[in-house]
């Protein structure tokens, strides 16, 4: 059967690699929406988040002609949030844009990890392209969040 998009192996290679990431070690990485524990206070989605109407947005066209194959672009919805029981929302932006940095850490190719822009193979390459920080206080505490997406091309 003939391929017809790298958007799900790249999600899972993405997160693969960010479960991964030590300086990501005590994020909670979740595929999608968490339907449970809200108790981690740094998280990481990928493939969703708040309002977004999808997890990712994919276009194709032919590579060349005589319809071969084609190439995609797409992007994938990712989400960070970092909050805490304080008031303090200087911390939490800081928090939140350094989860950000961690993201694009590990998606840079290092001696350890040449095939991180490329998804591990997945793709021909991924890299950050998109953000929006929101930021809220809350009786629960400042909460800042950054929807970002991750934008790959592959060829099919």
């Amino acid at each position: 059967m003939m391929e017809t998009s790298r958007v799900g192996a790249a999600v899972d290679a993405l997160l693969a690699i960010l479960r991964a990431a030590p300086a990501l070690e005590d994020v909670a990485v979740i595929d999608g929406p968490a339907a449970t524990n809200y108790t981690d206070r740094r998280r990481l989605y990928v493939g969703w988040a708040p309002g977004a109407d999808q997890a990712a947005s994919i276009e194709q066209d032919f590579a060349y002609a005589g319809a071969r194959t084609r190439n995609e672009s797409f992007a994938i919805t990712c989400y960070a949030e970092s909050w805490a029981g304080d008031k303090d929302m200087a911390l939490r932006r800081a928090s939140v844009f350094t989860l950000l940095a961690q993201v694009e850490e590990a998606l840079r190719a290092t001696d350890m990890a040449p095939e991180a822009p490329t998804l591990n193979g997945t793709v021909l390459w991924a890299h950050l392209t998109t953000g929006s920080l929101s930021q809220a206080q809350t009786e629960n505490g400042a909460l800042a969040a950054l929807a970002f997406t991750v934008s790959c091309q592959a060829r099919i």
